[in-house]
Formats: C-alpha cells, structure tokens, sequence
C-alpha cells in the first residue's frame, strides 16, 4: 500500500506540473489596442508617433532579459521594422506609452534602430489603401544581448539565437 501511495502521490505531482507548464504562457498586452485591433492614432505617424503601453505577464523563471522588435511585414518593399529594444530587465513586466527615442531605455534596457534609421520607436505609417498589421514580438532570453552599437532587429535577431526561452506576439492593424 505504501507503493500504491507514493505512486499515487507522483503522479498527482506530474500532473499538476503539466497543467501549471501548459498555463504560464508569456503573454503580451496592451491598455492601447486589444489583439487584432486598429492601433490608435496617437501611436502613428499620423498623430504623436508615441510608442503604446505594453504589458507582459508569465515569463519563465529564467528570464534573465526581454528583447521587443514590431514589424509591418505588409510593407510594399518587405517587412518594415518599426521598434527594436533589447536588453529589457527580467523583473520588468511593461513598458509605458511614449518610450523616449533615446539609446537608453528608462529603468533598463536599450532601444536599437528602426527602419527608420532612428533609435527606438516609429509607428505606423503606411501608404492609403491598405490595412496593415503591426506585429509586436516580445521574447524572453536567458541571458542579456550584446548585439553591437546602434544594433537594428537583424543584429538583435543573430544575437538572440540559441536564447530564446519563450515568445508572445500582440498585433495591431493601422490604415490610411
């Protein structure tokens, strides 16, 4: 019986370790637009140009930093890169609406360049006519990134292979 109970008891424990792995998902928010929204104009080219609040949640344990990059990949020569930060601390769960567009990212973290050319964020900006989606891409890497000066999402990307503990994507949609 004994036997019986410690089976038992193992069991219940793998069980309970699957269903808790299967719910900490990285997610990724935001209080600007919901999933699959249009993304106000107060974060386009067409208002403020300032970058939305984000908001994650459920990283892994061993997160050690973030990494963000956001892409149009509806732009009519490829995809466009909008904002590309990097070395977000691990204990940050958000960044607030109207990141500065300065190397240096205010409680941690650096933003590199976008496609632009220009540090941090640029909204969306597309040509009239068509929607476009704006995907923001969080990952949480188990270590800090050292992509170079002035790193764009390419260098980034290279840099975080082999890294990437877990992923979330939140995507907006803008039109002119």
């Amino acid at each position: 019986m004994p036997n019986l109970l410690r089976i038992s008891i193992a069991l219940a424990l793998i069980s309970f370790a699957y269903v808790c792995q299967a719910q900490a998902q990285l997610t990724l928010n935001s209080p600007a637009f919901a999933p699959d929204a249009p993304i106000s104009a107060e974060n386009a080219c067409t208002g403020n140009d300032r970058s939305p609040a984000l908001v994650w949640s459920n990283a892994p344990q061993a997160t050690k930093s973030f990494s963000l990059i956001v892409q149009d990949p509806d732009a009519p020569a490829g995809t466009f890169i909008h904002w590309v930060a990097y070395n977000i601390p691990a204990q940050t769960n958000s960044l607030p609406a109207g990141v500065p567009q300065t190397t240096q990212i205010v409680g941690g973290g650096k933003n590199g360049i976008n496609g632009f050319d220009h540090i941090g964020y640029n909204g969306p900006c597309p040509p009239p006519g068509k929607i476009h989606h704006y995907h923001f891409r969080l990952f949480a890497l188990d270590s800090a990134l050292n992509p170079g000066d002035k790193a764009d999402a390419a260098a980034v990307e290279s840099a975080m292979k082999g890294h990437v503990l877990a992923t979330a994507e939140l995507t907006g949609t803008f039109e002119r």
